[in-house]
């Protein structure tokens, strides 16, 4: 989150009123409800994790083992199993 100085975003006016309420401190203002993007949408790693756990799913369904894909991946057993048998 970058910082940014209220006095170069705010119109005076409402930089008066909030300064009734806060002065000298920082304040969070979240963005509206609808906009928020989900945990890893802007880095890419959601989209890498889906494939990848589409992979495995693949790979175990052509005969790959559990414990193969475990140490292909280095993921722990169970964490295989939880991909494998996931409704994803």
């Amino acid at each position: 989150m970058k910082y940014v100085k209220a006095d170069l975003v705010f119109p005076e006016e409402l930089l008066i009123e909030i300064q009734k309420y806060v002065q000298g401190g920082l304040v969070y203002i979240p963005k509206p409800n609808g906009t928020r993007t989900k945990w890893g949408e802007n880095s890419g790693s959601r989209t890498y994790l889906r494939l990848r756990n589409e992979e495995i799913r693949l790979q175990y369904a052509n005969g790959t083992s559990i414990d193969e894909l475990s140490d292909r991946y280095s993921l722990s057993y169970d964490s295989i199993r939880r991909i494998i048998y996931s409704n994803k």
